[in-house]
């Protein structure tokens, strides 16, 4: 299916989204050791034969294509075969779960001109200080750097659309819909964001978003669409394992120790030891593509670390986020090539901006 026959998905359904978000409808809402660079693999010909080898997972939708998280990212992700579609989830003052990835409304929307007077004292707009009809009043652009540039130019214009805040309710209707008139069956890839930080403001983020899955069937035995969840934090994973006696499969993401994603210390992580401790809640681990790929070695070839080799001796799935077609690691020739190098390296799944690739 092409990007302009999912176009035609996006627009007629645009006016559907917007006729669904109601006042109504919010009242129904319920010592450290590093990796090593030991394995080396050469360019392969022919990356399109291995296009099917790995999971794709839609990064925040298609949104290479579209602003990341609105209705277009997803209708697009899906009209592109993505095998999932992940979102991020925060919490607003009414506890409603919305799919955004910052805590803070800053970079992605037009909050400022909206509500210009709603920021804390460190001069931004938190996502949490907003009802959701409130948060329906702004519209989704493309993402900002700090200096209010779009992040990425040559992408959807920040200067077009009126995109929406969707909650995760709302998405997962689409997505349940699109795949029964598709015939399909794309799944859901959730992530709770900031669960610590959500209860030091007393919200229980983990708690609001399995209302919403049970909701909608994804904690029966059989869920009506393929489901992971995922989490830089561990004891959110295991929250899930040992409150809610979910089923569903976990994965634990890695972090850099500098984002102060939690107190774990990623690096340790990241180590064959610290790899099988994760088996007791995890099913897989995402991981950053940097974990991975690192670099070149003086004759120009590709160097690997070890974590794909030792994830899978652990039993665990590899997911390797975030692959982008125009933002590629120094010295990679073009998205496919390092699509290649994944798929021959072993991994299990991509998280990218660029589906259909």
């Amino acid at each position: 299916m092409t990007v302009v026959f999912a176009a035609l998905i996006v627009w007629a359904t645009t006016s559907l989204a917007a006729a669904q978000e109601t006042a109504q409808e919010i009242l129904e809402l319920p010592t450290r050791e590093q990796p090593s660079r030991e394995q080396t693999i050469p360019e392969l010909s022919k990356p399109e034969s291995l296009r099917h080898s790995l999971t794709i997972i839609a990064h925040r939708g298609a949104s290479g294509y579209a602003p990341e998280h609105t209705l277009p990212a997803v209708a697009i992700a899906h009209a592109q075969h993505a095998d999932f579609i992940e979102q991020d989830v925060v919490l607003t003052r009414d506890h409603v779960p919305v799919v955004l990835h910052d805590l803070r409304l800053d970079a992605v929307t037009n909050v400022a001109d909206v509500f210009p007077e709603k920021y804390r004292p460190d001069g931004h707009y938190y996502v949490m200080d907003f009802s959701f009809a409130e948060l329906q009043q702004l519209k989704v652009n493309e993402r900002r750097n700090k200096d209010g540039k779009q992040r990425y130019p040559d992408r959807f214009s920040s200067k077009l659309g009126h995109f929406h805040i969707m909650s995760l309710a709302q998405q997962i209707e689409l997505i349940l819909g699109l795949n029964a008139s598709s015939g399909r069956d794309t799944g859901i890839y959730v992530e709770m964001k900031s669960a610590r930080w959500h209860k030091k403001q007393n919200y229980d983020l983990v708690e609001s978003t399995m209302g919403v899955l049970a909701r909608y069937d994804f904690t029966q035995v059989d869920t009506p669409a393929p489901i992971y969840l995922q989490s830089f934090d561990p004891e959110v994973l295991r929250r899930l394992k040992r409150e809610f006696r979910t089923e569903i499969p976990l994965i634990q993401l890695v972090a850099e120790n500098s984002w102060n994603e939690s107190d774990i210390d990623y690096d340790m992580m990241r180590t064959a030891a610290g790899l099988e401790t994760l088996r007791s809640y995890a099913s897989g681990v995402g991981v950053w593509l940097n974990h991975i790929f690192l670099g070149f070695d003086d004759h120009g070839n590709p160097q690997f670390s070890d974590i794909v080799k030792h994830a899978h001796a652990a039993g665990l799935l590899v997911h390797v986020y975030t692959l982008r077609a125009d933002d590629l690691p120094e010295g990679v020739a073009s998205y496919q090539q390092l699509k290649t190098w994944l798929t021959e390296l072993g991994v299990d799944g991509i998280f990218t901006d660029f589906p259909d690739r």
